[in-house]
């Protein structure tokens, strides 16, 4: 089981996150995923376990609550020993399209309790293992909106410009050691959080799948490739996989 490479995922019941379970599975590493949805998360395991995944480990918890990330990493720890690939990927948009003057202070705190410290305790919690073994990888997801503050995405996009100083933030204070963090856009996608933003979409949109090509291809480089750098997914695919 400690030969095995192992990654963690967060919000990995749906979306990009389940469309990350399934490629690493499919490339036969052991899975480490937590959900607030635990059917739907099982459903995911199951599946990622018929894609040739060596083992999946599936908890049910919250990535804001801080005891059910310390207990998600432990129990990832104990099981298989090691971490060495993190994807900080849980994240909410919050209420639909909404104007900031007509956003009400506990859905803003929500959006920031997951988008931002959610990250923040987890990065935290796991970069010790990692540290100890001189080897590990961390991936954020951040969005365009980290970098364009568009109207009516409220919170949401507030929290990606504070993701991407956390990130860029972790990254130099980890710039001595032998532990890669990078962030990821990984740019407009079919999913569930894109219905709520863009609720009017007449226009195509990637394949979840298709980006997490992406991110297992960063996750599988050098050290010095990474590190340190913000990719935008999107512009990365081409028809022949990923070009880096």
């Amino acid at each position: 089981m400690n030969d095995t490479k192992v990654v963690m995922i967060t919000g990995a019941s749906k979306g990009l996150g389940k469309a990350l379970a399934l490629t690493f599975a499919r490339n036969h590493w052991s899975l480490a995923l937590c959900a607030r949805n635990e059917q739907a998360l099982e459903a995911v395991k199951q599946e990622a376990l018929e894609s040739g995944a060596e083992s999946v480990l599936a908890i049910q918890a919250d990535g804001a609550v801080e005891k059910d990330m310390d207990r998600f990493v432990s129990l990832t720890e104990s099981t298989f020993g090691h971490i060495d690939v993190l994807i900080v990927n849980a994240s909410i948009f919050g209420p639909g399209p909404a104007w900031l003057l007509d956003y009400d202070l506990s859905s803003f705190q929500d959006v920031l309790l997951t988008n931002v410290l959610h990250p923040f305790m987890i990065t935290k919690r796991v970069l010790p293992g990692m540290l100890q073994r001189k080897k590990g990888t961390i991936l954020h997801v951040t969005s365009e909106a980290g970098k364009t503050g568009f109207a009516e995405w409220g919170a949401y996009g507030i929290s990606k410009f504070a993701l991407e100083g956390l990130a860029e933030t972790w990254a130099n204070e980890l710039t001595e050691t032998d532990i890669a963090l990078s962030w990821i856009d990984p740019g407009e996608m079919d999913t569930d959080m894109h219905a709520i933003a863009v609720p009017d979409c007449d226009y195509p949109l990637a394949k979840p799948e298709d980006v997490a090509n992406v991110f297992f291809a960063i996750a599988s480089r050098k050290r010095e490739e990474v590190h340190g750098k913000r990719f935008e997914a999107q512009a990365l695919m081409t028809k022949g996989g990923v070009s880096l």
